[in-house]
């Protein structure tokens, strides 16, 4: 490690702290930029109720109707515990409900309310706000590069992790 990056046990005081030697990390300016990002989005919909993670879900289930609990924590890469507790949630707020599988009684089909797809209208409103002004100093050629890029890097650090790298 460069001498520059070395801490040492004197007091700082009012020294500014760096982060210089992280940010040659892609995966932590991701990190930074995504918890800026989620920080306000949740602003961005806080008065709605939901948080990020109760809105994807809403988001998930709207889109497609019937799916399991399984396969919400599959398409939002969370553990199946986490997600019955998101289920939970928007069952009690009124936003879905929870239906038996005829075929599989230990299965639920998960459907979104009127008064789900209602608020979800609402909050993609707000959200698509949110990414016009975070977004506003890319062109649409570069929110598109953008996308890609990130898409990209999605299914390669998917492909390293089944591979176990």
């Amino acid at each position: 490690m460069p001498d520059s990056f070395k801490g040492d046990n004197t007091d700082a005081g009012d020294l500014p702290v760096t982060d210089a030697f992280l940010r040659r990390y892609i995966g932590y300016r991701m990190k930074r930029a995504y918890v800026h990002i989620h920080s306000n989005a949740q602003a961005a919909i806080e008065t709605f109720g939901l948080r990020v993670t109760t809105s994807s879900a809403l988001h998930i289930i709207v889109e497609n109707p019937n799916l399991s609990q399984s396969q919400l924590s599959l398409a939002l890469s969370i553990e199946r515990s986490r997600a019955v507790l998101l289920v939970d949630e928007l069952e009690k707020l009124g936003l879905i409900t929870r239906n038996r599988v005829p075929q599989d009684r230990r299965s639920y089909a998960l459907r979104a309310t009127p008064a789900g797809e209602a608020l979800l209208e609402k909050v993609v409103e707000s959200l698509i706000r949110h990414e016009e002004t975070l977004l506003a100093g890319l062109t649409a050629a570069e929110k598109t590069q953008l996308a890609g890029l990130l898409d990209k890097i999605e299914r390669r650090a998917i492909d390293a992790r089944k591979a176990g790298a």
